[in-house]
């Protein structure tokens, strides 16, 4: 698997809340929707106003990362860079009311995320209409983060393995929720420094090699390492009367590791944190990062968002690891699917051959050889939201819009947006 990898803003105010950062936007609040679906997959148009409990939300890993800090906001300042034009269409073609990006890199003050919008999704691109967010909560992750100590037990202190999340430099691969309704700003909650060992019955990596249970990392590893390896938020989004909590993750990829599996415990506890958080009794033990204790109240609105580098059938991560979702009581899968999927599948072979999930669900386009295409992008929401349709981003090729998605190396992204259209009541 490849490493797939705040504020709301009034019209013409910028705000800065730590640990979030948000920037104005653009002056109109932007909620106007349609409601024709392409077959394949799902774009609409933008013109026609929709009810305001009537929502589509999305997750997207646009793979916007890059190898060096202040790479992104160079490639975003002018509205010419190919790849960003390219995954802005993709978002316009969809059109979601809320989008979580995941491998966006993250730097102080926000500013790729105005440039993104201001340079490429306010701009029409391939005659797609302009989509407007005015409103951002991105805050900081801990990918590329120095842990200070030797994380992957090589002998040596430094490097992307030895950070609190895998990255070169801190911010790389960070994320960003994009709204056209407001966010309650103050009442979001980031978890980026909740420790794993804080959570009850963490699987914790053991050594091999000796005796000693779950000792992978010292005492003085366990006391500093978070669990995410990234973030997890807490996003409250206001739709009309309702507020939708967007829960956004990007649990670590479970694999490039070794026999101790550390990745994969940590990938598997990172989908767990959110099974429990919206399990009513279970997130007890829950704090965030301003010391708030417990989970979501059990009468909230949610929907769970990002990629999880977890497929319910097929890769490596740790067994029934996207179950605790998926077959959460609290939790519907509006299962997402495109007939690009299917034919990408079929087209490529390899690993794809001998996959036990319908490729139809699958989100991301991996290497054939090992692990093949897989589904590691959701959108889940609560049981108390009704689902109208859900799809993926993912054209066949007779689709002129195939040349968004496209084969390696990729326009856009080797993961595809995903998104869920939903009534909240």
């Amino acid at each position: 698997m490849t490493r797939s990898t705040l504020a709301a803003l009034g019209a013409a105010a910028a705000l800065a809340l730590a640990p979030a950062i948000a920037h104005a936007g653009p002056a109109e609040h932007g909620s106007q929707k349609t409601h024709g679906h392409h077959k394949t997959h799902g774009t609409r148009g933008h013109g026609h106003a929709a009810k305001a409990t009537d929502l589509r939300v999305a997750t997207y890993n646009l793979s916007l990362n890059r190898n060096a800090p202040g790479q992104l906001v160079a490639d975003l300042s002018t509205p010419d860079n190919a790849q960003a034009k390219a995954v802005a269409e993709v978002i316009q073609r969809t059109n979601p009311d809320v989008v979580l990006l995941n491998e966006f890199d993250f730097e102080q003050g926000g500013r790729a995320v105005d440039l993104f919008r201001t340079n490429y999704l306010q701009r029409s691109q391939n005659g797609a209409g302009p989509v407007r967010y005015p409103y951002a909560f991105v805050a900081p992750v801990n990918t590329g983060v120095p842990s200070g100590h030797d994380l992957n037990n090589d002998g040596r202190v430094g490097g992307g393995d030895d950070a609190f999340g895998f990255g070169l430099f801190p911010g790389q691969y960070g994320m960003v929720v994009l709204s056209k309704y407001p966010i309650r700003t103050k009442d979001a909650r980031t978890f980026q420094h909740f420790r794993w060992q804080d959570m009850p019955g963490a699987l914790l990596p053991d050594d091999p090699t000796t005796p000693q249970p779950a000792d992978w990392y010292s005492r003085e590893e366990l006391a500093d390492l978070p669990l995410s390896s990234k973030s997890h938020w807490d996003v409250p989004v206001v739709v009309g009367r309702t507020t939708v909590h967007v829960l956004a993750a990007h649990p670590t990829p479970p694999t490039f590791d070794g026999p101790e599996d550390r990745n994969g415990r940590r990938n598997h506890d990172e989908i767990r944190f959110w099974a429990d958080y919206v399990t009513p009794g279970q997130g007890r033990y829950i704090y965030d990062d301003e010391g708030g204790r417990g989970g979501l109240n059990p009468a909230e609105h949610f929907v769970i968002a990002g990629d999880y580098n977890a497929d319910p059938l097929d890769g490596d991560s740790y067994d029934g690891a996207i179950h605790q979702l998926l077959d959460n009581r609290r939790i519907t899968d509006p299962l997402a699917a495109s007939a690009g999927g299917a034919e990408a599948a079929r087209l490529q072979g390899g690993a794809n051959l001998t996959h036990r999930g319908d490729p139809r669900y699958d989100t991301a386009d991996f290497a054939d050889g090992a692990p093949g295409n897989l589904r590691v992008d959701y959108t889940l929401v609560d049981r108390r939201t009704r689902v109208r349709d859900a799809g993926v981003f993912w054209p066949v090729q007779a689709d002129p819009l195939s040349r968004l998605t496209g084969v390696f190396p990729f326009p856009t992204s080797d993961h595809r947006l995903v998104w869920a259209d939903v009534t909240v009541r």
